[in-house]
């Protein structure tokens, strides 16, 4: 049987750390060992080494003493498997230091059959019937609590205004709140509200769970009334994420959570901001991203946060563009500094600034309303 491949390929661009001539080393060992994994000078199959190698594409330096090396792939040898695909681009090299992903280019054949999130920003704003400015988002929480008193929360945050409200990533089937009980009481609560106030708060369980369990648990939230899911990939698989977007069954959209994704933003080695949290995560299907504001009680600066917008938003293949849902610090004084940042197409994602400003959670959602629509 003739071997043959269609000619298209897929390029990664790694930054390599290192002199030149290291650099420029690193980027010929992505190209075997992320392909062949053998000895290089052992293949002389012609068409393994003209096709199935990675080819250097380009070459040049970068600021801070980073090298780019943009790195080609033929489609075929993705199997256009999502988990192949993310083997081929950061599998063995990922246990090497000194290399970062910082784009991903797809040709047609890839973008067609990775098309992204089923709604993302034109999508969710035509369920919630909200446009024009930003959307506001809160958790139930603290883990804990029982599902009545969860539920209670969820009725507040309904009766304010909010857009959405999600599970506490760590809720989970805890014994003090049973994922199906705290699902359905949750959903009763704000589908209650909604129907007294005309609103269309959106509830999202965290399904993050074994794996034998995480579509069982899509699928009873929707039955149940939920309007999407949580997620955390980096625990679930990317590729969990990516089927449950894709399962036209259960058309509910999908949050991603960075929980566990921390190592692959060390800055030392792994992916850029935009790279993982923006495209990686809409090849993935999210179509909204949680990560830590700059500003906040986490690490990221102003700089990473705008990759990650950027890579939510810019052309890439099929996909449409997804919210960026910054959280972690937020609060009602730095709204307007946001704002001017990340424009009207942004989640805000207020826990702990949203509880503390009253104890009248309600009045807080509708004073927070009111200063994203800029009356305040």
């Amino acid at each position: 049987m003739k071997k043959k491949v269609s000619g298209e390929r897929f390029t990664i661009t790694y930054r390599l750390s290192g002199n030149e001539a290291d650099a420029l080393a690193a980027a010929k060992d992505i190209c075997i060992e992320q392909t062949v994994e053998f000895p290089e000078e052992l293949v002389s199959d012609s068409f393994i080494r003209e096709n199935i190698f990675g080819r250097i594409e380009s070459f040049n330096a970068d600021r801070g003493g980073w090298f780019n090396a943009s790195v080609s792939f033929a489609v075929e040898t993705s199997a256009f498997e999502f988990t192949q695909f993310l083997n081929v681009i950061f599998g063995n090299i990922s246990l090497k230091p000194g290399i970062i992903i910082s784009d991903i280019s797809l040709p047609l054949s890839l973008a067609e059959k990775f098309p992204g999130p089923r709604f993302g920003v034109k999508g969710l704003r035509d369920i919630l019937k909200v446009y024009n400015r930003p959307l506001i988002a809160s958790a139930i929480k603290p883990m804990g609590m029982s599902t009545s008193q969860f539920a209670g929360l969820a009725a507040q945050f309904a009766r304010g205004g909010i857009d959405i409200i999600k599970d506490d990533h760590g809720l989970s089937d805890q014994p003090f709140s049973r994922f199906r009980e705290r699902v359905q009481a949750c959903a009763i609560s704000v589908l209650d509200a909604n129907s007294k106030s005309g609103g269309r708060t959106l509830y999202f369980p965290n399904i993050t769970a074994p794996t034998h369990e995480i579509t069982e648990r899509a699928f009873y939230a929707k039955e149940n009334g939920a309007g999407g899911v949580l997620v955390s990939p980096a625990i679930t698989g990317f590729d969990v994420m990516r089927q449950l977007a894709a399962d036209e069954s259960l058309g509910l959209p999908v949050m991603s959570h960075p929980a566990f994704i921390g190592p692959y933003l060390s800055g030392a080695s792994g992916f850029t901001h935009g790279a993982m949290l923006g495209k990686l995560m809409r090849m993935a299907g999210a179509d909204i991203v949680v990560y830590p504001n700059f500003g906040g009680r986490f690490s990221f600066t102003k700089d990473e946060c705008a990759d990650i917008v950027s890579e939510c938003r810019s052309k890439f293949g099929r996909a449409k563009s997804i919210f960026p849902s910054p959280g972690g610090g937020m609060n009602f004084s730095n709204i307007p500094e946001m704002t001017s940042f990340y424009g009207e197409d942004v989640i805000y994602l207020m826990g702990g600034g949203l509880f503390r400003r009253s104890s009248d959670l309600a009045a807080n959602c509708r004073e927070l309303l009111q200063l994203v629509r800029g009356k305040t």
